[in-house]
């Protein structure tokens, strides 16, 4: 049996068959995303419980370990870290990688749902969890500062004009903001002109929650027309928190700018962020799982000029850091470092084969393996990153292996006198399966890699897969091109004209199987 043979007889369809894997390769190229390493997506979500005016111990004992009992119990959790602050209390959850995210949001929710009558019944909100991955970097950084505005204001621009603008771009997965001051009214009370009145701490925090709730206020129903009693109860200004009226003394109110200093101020004056010693609002963008990072930090990029223009002149927008300057520097070393392999092994086999011919026909393996290896990966959900183009490259020695081991045992027949197109019958007849046997025991080599588990089977699976689909595809052409071309392009022994260089190169090797065999008679005759 000839696996060769059909192919051999059938050029057309043979070549059609590897331009089919070129431009599926190519176009695979085209939509494959580029980062540093294999995307790892650590199943990992974050609770967080807000309960202001509660102290870290507090926290800990009335809110996190009634929490962490619950979550404990869940099934594939395998790290669980906590920490509480004052007012809040924020829990990691880590699950196995064999874990689906789905299905541990709903193990979450059901914990917190069983531990809601163990928490504290006056908790502003119940607590709440997103998902988060920890590997994930923010792949763009952005500091926007003002010589002029306060960063409250500074604060209130990125949030409705640069955040919601950068989160609409193709790719990005989240916008989160560090440092930040969001706008707040801050009422910083007078104890000594409340205790005058008679007044405590919590007469004045009654009489604000009163004020800012949003209740029913009625309607008019009347034999023609009905109306619906609305008002606006929610107090947003300054003025409109000095004038709120706390209690009555003798007949007249007590105004809250009686017994406390009112300011505009931010929600929390104890964090912030900096950028280049200037008080400043950190943006960190994040893209999406999969997506290519180069194409989404390039159209951030696009739109900052027009971002720029929309906010005002005092307000200035700088790159603090960009993930992608060293994922292009290294995904370019390795391309670099890739077409230098593919140039030696065009050399190295030329130097042996000194025939542009058989050196054009085995080359030809490299070239149609890498490419078709670019459309495989898109179809397994790769990426084009370090470890990946390492396999490109360590496979660019491999794939002449079987295209080499077919042309030169066609040529054999040839110098022997047989025709190209019989020689390369015969040839890859005899040959064929020798090179399956070849493919399969290099990838064998591969499968310790591929059984590997935890994050570093994660790292080394793709690497592994890639070269394995590299070498099964150069066995491919080794059985189908390769012996296609060589029967009509080949050349008789008796046409064939090597030059000077080939003479010499040929006469080089000719010495040294000589003296070879001058060196293996002596070792076997003892």
């Amino acid at each position: 049996m000839n696996p060769s043979a059909p192919f051999i007889r059938r050029p057309v369809a043979t070549a059609l068959l590897m331009l089919a894997i070129v431009l599926a390769g190519m176009v695979g190229y085209r939509f494959l995303p580029m980062s540093a390493l294999p995307q790892v997506d650590f199943p990992t979500i974050q609770v967080q419980t807000l309960y202001p005016g509660a102290s870290p111990e507090v926290m800990a004992r009335t809110v996190t370990a009634p929490l962490e009992r619950q979550f404990g119990q869940m099934s594939g959790l395998t790290r669980m870290s906590s920490t509480s602050a004052s007012g809040v209390s924020v829990i990691t959850l880590q699950f196995g990688l064999g874990q689906t995210l789905d299905v541990a949001e709903q193990e979450v929710q059901a914990a917190i749902n069983a531990g809601g009558s163990l928490l504290p019944t006056d908790l502003p909100a119940p607590p709440v969890y997103a998902k988060v991955n920890p590997a994930d970097a923010p792949v763009l950084t952005l500091a926007i500062t003002s010589d002029s505005l306060p960063l409250t204001e500074v604060q209130n621009l990125v949030n409705t004009r640069l955040a919601l603008k950068i989160s609409q771009v193709s790719g990005v997965g989240l916008v989160s903001l560090s440092g930040g001051q969001r706008p707040a009214v801050r009422i910083q009370a007078d104890t000594e002109a409340l205790a005058s009145y008679g007044l405590g701490l919590d007469t004045l925090r009654s009489a604000i929650t009163a004020a800012n709730a949003n209740s029913a206020k009625g309607n008019f129903d009347g034999p023609t027309r009905s109306y619906a009693i609305n008002a606006n109860d929610q107090l947003v200004t300054v003025p409109d928190y000095k004038n709120l009226i706390v209690s009555y003394r003798n007949g007249a109110p007590v105004r809250l700018q009686d017994v406390a200093r009112v300011v505009d101020s931010a929600e929390n004056v104890r964090i912030g962020a900096w950028a280049n010693l200037k008080p400043a609002i950190i943006l960190n963008v994040q893209r999406q799982p999969g997506a290519n990072v180069i194409a989404t930090v390039d159209a951030i990029k696009e739109r900052l000029p027009e971002l720029q223009a929309g906010l005002p002149s005092s307000v200035r927008m700088d790159v603090l850091s960009d993930r992608t300057a060293g994922i292009r520097a290294s995904v370019h070393h390795v391309q670099l470092e890739l077409l230098l392999a593919v140039v030696l092994v065009v050399l190295v086999i030329f130097a042996f084969l000194h025939s542009i011919r058989a050196t054009i026909i085995a080359s030809l393996a490299v070239p149609i393996s890498l490419i078709g290896t670019f459309g495989i990966m898109y179809l397994m959900g790769y990426s084009l990153n370090n470890l990946s183009l390492m396999a490109l490259t360590i496979a660019t020695g491999f794939v002449v292996d079987d295209a080499i081991v077919m042309i030169e045992n066609i040529a054999r027949y040839i110098e022997e006198g047989e025709k190209p197109m019989a020689a390369a019958v015969k040839g890859a007849k005899q040959i064929g399966f020798t090179i399956i046997s070849l493919t399969v025991s290099l990838i064998a080599v591969l499968i310790p890699l591929l059984f590997m588990g935890d994050v570093v089977g994660r790292l080394f699976r793709e690497f592994a897969v890639t070269l394995a689909v590299t070498i099964l595809i150069s066995a491919v052409v080794s059985l189908t091109l390769v012996p296609m071309m060589a029967g009509r392009w080949l050349k008789s022994h008796e046409d064939e004209h090597p030059g000077k260089l080939a003479q010499k190169t040929q006469a080089f090797f000719d010495r040294i199987i000589q003296r070879y065999d001058v060196a293996l008679g002596w070792v076997l005759a003892r």
